[in-house]
């Protein structure tokens, strides 16, 4: 069991975003993610590996695609699904901390800071699920 006193700031970072790493194996890492009221992140990537996450407190406006112009907005008690290699950034639309519980599976580099997304193919984005897709 990992106390909050017992999660460590993540090695890598994202300007406006807070991490802190409870459970990190060559293939799984599981930590919270912090974001200020009214802050936002930088323009990020995660590699190879899947995120999900849950809403704890506050608020998450995912943005992600061609200019950013794929929007998610998640609440408390909402999961939100990144997919590997989706440039993203988040920010917090509420007056609360964001807190987010994340889990991800993959390998390499757990985040990678790029410069904001131009106009390309708008077939990658986060937040929701291909369920569709795998149930039919």
């Amino acid at each position: 069991m990992i106390k909050p006193e017992g999660r460590l700031r993540a090695a890598s970072e994202t300007p406006g975003l807070i991490r802190e790493e409870a459970i990190a194996t060559a293939a799984s890492w599981t930590g919270v993610a912090r974001t200020a009221p009214g802050a936002m992140s930088a323009w990020h990537h995660h590699g190879d590996w899947e995120t999900v996450a849950y809403v704890v407190t506050g608020a998450v406006r995912l943005e992600s695609g061609a200019l950013g112009q794929d929007v998610v907005v998640g609440e408390p008690g909402d999961v939100i699904h990144i997919p590997a290699h989706v440039v993203h950034r988040e920010s917090n639309p509420a007056d609360v901390e964001q807190r987010l519980i994340v889990m991800r599976t993959g390998a390499g580099p757990i985040v990678t800071n790029v410069e904001a997304p131009s106009t390309r193919p708008a077939d990658s984005h986060a937040g929701g699920s291909n369920r569709q897709e795998h149930d039919a």
